[in-house]
């Protein structure tokens, strides 16, 4: 009887013992959002590198367990509505297209209103990444519509000009509708008589396939996927630089609730996804050039010295982005002249010094 009672115990005792790490295990739910598709880069990354590579990190103490509800293509917000649904909470955590926010995130336009600088996204997306972590512009923008800025990321090597008809070069522009998306369409404003559509990635294939605009401009790597070459099968290789048009953020409420390894974990994946993006984006470059000439599209190159006398047409956009920030408090003045040096020192210099009037 003494035996079997003992027995007993140690026999509850070590099953106790072994259940306590899966009762400590905390379960954390977090709703993943964006408008575009599955098949886009940053969201098929965010899938198949992000959310396991938290978990994996997680793992390696047991404390929390991720319960990830993946939500894209428009199943609770609109590519548009991303910051506003990260805003109210419709998402916890979210991949905002900042270049539909310009009013809201004016920093984020920094790598924008800097064409024909670099076309290197690995490059850009470490400068405004560092510019976000040494100034507080952005993160306050992002505070103020209640999310927390953890990575900034660039999907595109460089924005290039795809036409619905033959051009040989950037004067075949003059006098044409080209659609773009936020402050790219500014620098239509340095081509004689040419007119700016506002549009989104989604709708350019529509856009160009009914005449709406005579050209577009987004990258190789977009215009692979999203087939473009059926629709502009000319493309203007005029190298107007990467930009940053990607950046992850949480809602604020949901973040003041997360535990401090959560947190760091998410903090630290986010860097890793954004450089990650980059090194994808220039790795796809140059296959999907060739894929888009595999499918009938034409390359014609653009010279330097016409790329340089597209720059010096343009207004200088990056002055009045500084501006803009100067007189709201902000160091755009300094933060201009702080990326431009990290892509300096990092061995781009661009075809107009965008920090002289």
């Amino acid at each position: 009887m003494y035996n079997w009672t003992k027995n007993c115990l140690l026999g509850a005792a070590l099953a106790t013992l072994t259940a306590l790490p899966t009762l400590a295990q905390e379960r954390i739910s977090a709703v993943v959002i964006d408008g575009y598709p599955e098949r886009a880069l940053w969201v098929k990354e965010f899938s198949s590198f992000f959310i396991p590579e938290v978990d994996r990190r997680l793992a390696e103490t047991g404390n929390y367990v991720m319960d990830w509800q993946e939500n894209y293509g428009g199943s609770i917000v609109k590519p548009r509505g991303v910051l506003e649904g990260i805003q109210l909470g419709l998402g916890d955590i979210g991949i905002v297209t900042t270049i539909f926010h310009s009013s809201k995130l004016p920093s984020q336009g920094l790598a924008a209103v800097t064409p024909f600088v670099s076309s290197d996204a690995r490059a850009v997306a470490k400068a405004v990444d560092e510019i976000a972590r040494e100034f507080p512009a952005m993160q306050n923008e992002f505070a103020a519509q209640n999310q927390v800025y953890l990575a900034t990321g660039v999907v595109l090597d460089t924005y290039q000009v795809f036409a619905a008809s033959e051009v040989s070069g950037i004067k075949d522009l003059e006098d044409k509708k080209i659609a773009g998306a936020g402050m790219n369409l500014r620098y239509l404003e340095g081509i004689k008589g040419a007119a700016g559509v506002r549009g989104g990635l989604t709708d350019f294939y529509n856009m160009l396939q009914t005449g709406l605009v005579d050209a577009a401009m987004l990258w190789p790597e977009a215009g692979a996927t999203f087939n473009i070459s059926e629709v502009g099968p000319y493309m203007l290789a005029a190298d107007l630089g990467a930009v940053n048009t990607k950046t992850v953020t949480v809602n604020a409420d949901y973040w003041n609730k997360l535990p401090d390894e959560v947190k760091d974990v998410l903090k630290a994946v986010a860097v890793d996804y954004r450089d990650r993006l980059a090194g994808i984006a220039m790795d796809r470059a140059a296959k999907s050039k060739e894929a888009y000439t595999a499918a009938g599209g034409t390359i014609v190159e653009v010279s330097d010295v016409d790329r340089a006398g597209w720059a010096a047409a343009m207004p200088n956009i990056a002055q009045e982005w500084a501006k803009t920030l100067n007189d709201a408090g902000e160091q755009g003045s300094e933060m201009l002249e702080a990326y431009l040096g990290k892509l300096e020192a990092a061995g781009f210099v661009g075809m107009r010094d965008w920090t002289k009037e």
